[in-house]
């Protein structure tokens, strides 16, 4: 057996906290993957590298739009690799190796699975068993692969098997010319615009009504409609069943129940399939359960609001948790906010002598007000706060504005490309509740929206003091705040 002040779980979002102020504790990193975690291999940064190509292959082959005679002939899909992941694996291997150098005598990386086997002991993939006064959990979330018939879940992201994850689409030797995507979330949009801009012959199959499901409805509404101007997507079905024949696979559908009667094909044939129906904490394999800590209906380990590991609804002493495997936001900007929190009390918790005595004033109250995310596809949705639905539902007297991207003159000068602002208002404070964009760029133009709520500043304040470059494309942010009505004063 062997011991440590403290032992940390998990290195995306995790490994950012550990710094000086825990030069003087023997540190124990457990990562059995990749160091980095899901934002640097698999998630945020490489994904956004295939995005921005293309979008620039899908601008050149639509191009006639904006009266230019320009083409897309294809992809070096190899070089293409090559470029995004050079510069991604040098980032892990510089982690992995600073951690495991010299330059850190205090850490050792365990790099083999563990799980608990008690509050606070863990057991290594190999048997050795690890002890430690504090842990933190960061350990992440995994793809959900739903069951069907004929598929074979333990071999999937595996070589010569064509259906993969997010963990390995990214990697896999070839562009396929055909692909099916199980999904219609995040993850499986962002995938649809990558392939479908280089040249892939992309089909979506969707559960619900709609593409984005879980945002606001209307804007949900239109990103659908949009998509499927220049994609195949069938939606209100699910897969039955899978068959292989060499490297190509055939997946056969049937209706979800959740669109009523749907026409569905009798089989799609294709050279891979990527499910990407959402991410679920890990958990399961950390066996927490086993060390006593609570958790949720939809796998989270459960935390306080300063990001301590409860049991039976109490803080354990000196246990955290952060990121995806606790966060009811499956983002890497919320998991660095929650990693700050949690350093900070753990220092707190350190300087205090024995675990859990750190003074609760001290101690940092995370926070999850104003919540951005975007989704990189095309075109872009971007949103942050409660849907209308939502507003209402909480009783809210609503005030909600659509501003049209073909309103402003920057929307002129894209040829009226379609887009759309949606903002939702309480008509009594003038506080924005929400924002929801599909168009070009919306992960940038929101920002203002961002601020606004999270220093709690009122629409007509933001709309009317401050200048709005002419004729910027944030011009449909200011219209759209100004369209707001709200009571008199």
């Amino acid at each position: 057996m062997t011991h440590f002040d403290l032992l940390l779980i998990g290195t995306g979002s995790g490994n950012m906290f550990l710094d000086d102020r825990f030069s003087g504790l023997n540190v124990a990193i457990a990562e059995e993957w990749h160091f980095g975690g899901t934002c640097l291999n698999v998630g945020c940064i490489p994904t956004k590298m295939f995005v921005y190509p293309a979008t620039i292959a899908e601008q050149a082959a639509e191009a006639n739009r904006y009266n230019l005679s320009t083409d897309f002939h294809g992809v070096d899909w190899p070089a293409l690799q090559k470029r995004i992941f050079d510069r991604v694996d040098a980032i892990e291997s510089g982690g992995r190796d600073y951690r495991s150098g010299d330059r850190q005598p205090n850490v050792s990386v365990v790099a083999e699975h563990v799980e608990f086997v008690g509050e606070k002991t863990v057991r290594t993939a190999s048997g050795e068993t690890i002890t430690a006064d504090r842990i933190v959990i960061a350990a992440g979330a995994s793809p959900v692969i739903p069951e069907a018939t004929g598929l074979e879940p333990k071999l999937v992201d595996t070589d010569g098997y064509p259906v993969f994850t997010s963990n390995s689409i990214m990697r896999i030797p070839q562009r396929p010319e055909r692909l099916v995507i199980i999904g219609s979330g995040i993850i499986a949009m962002e995938f649809a615009h990558v392939f479908a801009g280089l040249g892939t012959e992309v089909t979506v199959i969707a559960r619900g009504p709609r593409l984005l499901g879980t945002i606001d409805e209307e804007v949900s509404t239109e990103f659908t409609e949009l998509f499927e101007r220049n994609h195949t997507v069938h939606r209100g079905a699910e897969v039955a069943s899978y068959s292989f024949d060499n490297d190509q696979v055939s997946v056969t559908l049937r209706p979800s129940g959740r669109l009523g009667d749907v026409d569905l094909p009798a089989q799609l044939d294709a050279d891979a399939v990527l499910i990407a129906t959402g991410r679920t904490p890990n958990t399961t394999s950390l066996r927490v359960g086993d060390a006593g800590f609570d958790i949720l209906d939809d796998a989270r380990l459960s935390v306080d609001s300063r990001q301590r590991v409860l049991s039976q609804g109490r803080p354990v002493p000196g246990v955290f948790a952060l990121g995806d495997i606790s966060s009811p936001h499956q983002l890497k900007h919320v998991a660095n906010h929650e990693a700050a929190v949690v350093g900070d009390n753990l220092a707190v918790d350190v300087a205090a002598g024995a675990p859990g005595s750190g003074a609760e004033a001290q101690l940092r109250e995370v926070n999850h007000h104003a919540v951005p995310g975007a989704v990189f596809t095309s075109p872009q949705v971007a949103y942050v706060g409660i849907t209308e639905e939502e507003a209402r539902r909480a009783g809210h007297d609503v005030s909600v504005k659509v501003q049209k991207y073909a309103d402003v003159a920057y929307g002129w000068a894209m040829a009226d490309d379609p887009g759309i602002v949606k903002i939702v208002a309480d008509r009594a404070t003038r506080k924005i509740l929400g924002a929801h964009i599909v168009g070009h760029e919306a992960s940038m133009i929101i920002q203002p929206l961002i601020q606004a709520m999270a220093f709690d500043q009122r629409a007509d304040e933001v709309a009317k003091g401050q200048y709005w470059i002419h004729p910027a494309l944030p011009e449909v942010v200011e219209n759209a705040l100004l369209g707001l009505e709200f009571n008199d004063a």
